[in-house]
């Protein structure tokens, strides 16, 4: 004997709505390097600059490794150090429709690699005390730009915006309706 199924309808309705609030005026706020992404940002702007200054110290600043290093190190101080003040002034949130996650997030990823490349490198140099020393701050720097493109990502994910709020509310109601056909035989 076949099985009989029941015809049904299912109805599913989502309504997602997005709500945008910034602030579009310049002014100066100083609590921002006390949030997660400005002491980030400090790290890495101090990290660089600290990093360059050893190996320029060092003995053979001048050669492969040391270029590449310093090219890394002051490329990351100045995109990071203006990103900060821009930060500091509300300047992203004034221009919000730019997507400033994004390029945060591709730049932060591919300078935490960069680091790690610049870092080792520098490191391999043994009885070097300004190669070591900028080693470290490339770690130091690399450790968190890997950690600001984490929280970039996810912020991406949430549809977040890098300064102001964006709240996505989602409701979703489903229906389901069962019709059942008449009984024969009663």
């Amino acid at each position: 004997m076949a099985e009989v199924g029941f015809p049904g309808q299912h109805t599913t309705t989502t309504t997602v709505t997005s709500s945008t609030t910034v602030q579009t005026n310049i002014r100066f706020d100083p609590a921002y390097v006390r949030t997660a992404p400005g002491v980030l940002k400090v790290i890495q702007v101090v990290s660089s600059l600290l990093g360059f200054i050893s190996v320029q110290a060092a003995h053979y600043q001048y050669r492969g490794y040391g270029s590449f290093y310093s090219w890394i190190s002051m490329i990351a101080f100045w995109f990071t150090g203006i990103l900060l003040g821009l930060y500091l002034f509300h300047l992203v949130e004034k221009f919000y429709k730019i997507p400033w996650l994004r390029m945060e997030l591709g730049f932060c990823a591919l300078w935490a690699l960069f680091y790690l490349l610049a870092s080792s490198l520098v490191v391999s140099v043994y009885n070097n005390a300004g190669y070591s020393a900028a080693a470290f701050f490339g770690y130091a720097a690399m450790f968190a730009y890997a950690i600001d493109a984490f929280l970039k990502l996810r912020a991406v994910q949430a549809g977040g915006l890098a300064q102001g709020t964006r709240v996505v509310s989602k409701q979703t109601t489903s229906a389901v309706t069962v019709t059942t056909p008449p009984r024969e035989g009663y």
